[in-house]
């Protein structure tokens, strides 16, 4: 399965690209993510839990930081196993483009599976794919775009402030940008 799209990002490429480099950002980015250990260079340990229609497994793998071209693009890729659920297994061409009033992101991501998962249904797991996919670039824009105004004034208030989700914005503040 294949997946392609772009994302206009309202920050500077110099922020973008620090963040998709940043395993605090990755971890929290990659949905279902329990823990990231690692490096760029070394490639990350990875344990994430998914659910795929009827089929729930924790997978555990391994995700890569290759082809690296320093600023402008690079490739996530990943695999893991899911003892009797199976594997899964794919990755993400992702390139960054200076854009009027920030980055351009585009991706281009492909993704399979094995096993039990398998199974399910190609219109399943590709429907999968596209959400997990669509799901992770989301959480990544909201980490490194600032938060717009209507954000900024709810984030005095203390019901938002007690919640577990990572505010608009948090990388960003994070690095003091």
């Amino acid at each position: 399965m294949k997946l392609t799209d772009t994302r206009e990002i309202k920050a500077a490429p110099e922020t973008v690209w620090e963040a998709i480099l940043n395993p605090d950002v990755l971890k929290e980015c990659i949905p279902g993510c329990q823990s990231l250990t690692g490096s760029v260079a070394e490639g990350y340990e990875a344990v994430v839990k998914q659910k795929i229609g009827p089929v729930s497994a924790t997978f555990t793998g391994l995700v890569k930081l290759s082809d690296i071209v320093q600023g402008k693009s690079l490739r996530i890729s990943g695999e893991g196993k899911g003892g009797v659920a199976g594997f899964a297994k794919g990755g993400a061409a992702v390139v960054l483009e200076p854009m009027d009033g920030g980055t351009r992101l585009t991706y281009d991501a492909e993704a399979s599976v094995g096993g039990k998962i398998a199974q399910l249904g190609s219109r399943l797991i590709d429907s999968f794919a596209k959400k997990l996919a669509d799901e992770f670039f989301t959480r990544f824009q909201d980490a490194v775009e600032p938060p717009d105004e209507e954000d900024a004034a709810a984030e005095g208030n203390e019901t938002i402030a007690d919640s577990a989700e990572k505010k608009k914005g948090w990388f960003k503040r994070l690095v003091g940008g």
